[in-house]
């Protein structure tokens, strides 16, 4: 028998889905080199910057627990994407399909790219999280824009480093300079997003209060 999906239940999907997109795409644009006011860094920096966002407003909503959760639904889907792709290279192309050399040259390096997310991304987000509720903790669930702030950027630097030395490492790309621009661009990006943390948490609060007879979730975050 079918049972009506609660709004508070569909928040929390979108928001995973909202996740676990950004992740997959981050993996996807990564290869590429941007320079945004003269600060050089991945193009996934435009979207992976603001997966911390969300999961801050998870965690911040739903706990620790519904958190590690998405984190591990995103690294399982990057997982899927990577194999897919590895796939699509490797089948033959059809006879008048002249592009297969740009195709791996674009999505060859997936593989490398999709390792060194992995690794940086299951590295700070679980620092991001640990060190979100710490700050929570410590506050005693005051200033969500410190926790938000400070856990994001920490994670930030941690995700920032691991990820440019193991993509970049011996490709003839400027490490330092990739680190720097990174992180400067996802701490601006961090900033801003700030406010969008706040209307979400206030947004989804509103729904979970006005839903008395849900019992699904804690609002008190473990």
């Amino acid at each position: 028998m079918d049972s009506k999906i609660l709004k508070e239940e569909k928040m929390f999907f979108l928001l995973g889905a909202i996740f676990i997109t950004l992740l997959v795409i981050s993996n996807i644009i990564a290869s590429k080199v941007i320079i945004i006011g003269g600060l050089i860094g991945p193009a996934a920096v435009l979207c992976y910057a603001l997966t911390f966002a969300i999961s801050d407003t998870i965690a911040e909503i739903w706990g620790k627990e519904r958190t590690k959760f998405i984190v591990v639904l995103g690294l399982i889907c990057c997982i899927i994407s990577a194999i897919f792709i590895k796939i699509a290279i490797k089948m033959p192309a059809a006879e008048f399909w002249n592009n297969q050399k740009e195709y791996k040259l674009i999505l060859g390096s997936n593989m490398r790219i999709v390792l060194a997310s992995m690794i940086s991304y299951l590295i700070s987000q679980h620092h991001d999280i640990w060190a979100f509720h710490y700050l929570k903790k410590l506050t005693k669930g005051r200033h969500l824009w410190l926790r938000n702030n400070l856990s994001t950027m920490i994670s930030q630097l941690i995700d920032t480093s691991i990820f440019i030395i193991i993509a970049f490492f011996n490709t003839g790309s400027p490490i330092f300079s990739l680190i720097i621009g990174q992180y400067i661009i996802k701490l601006i990006i961090a900033i801003i997003d700030t406010p969008i943390v706040y209307v979400l948490v206030n947004v989804i609060r509103g729904l979970l209060y006005k839903n008395t007879t849900s019992n699904t979730y804690n609002m008190v975050s473990s």
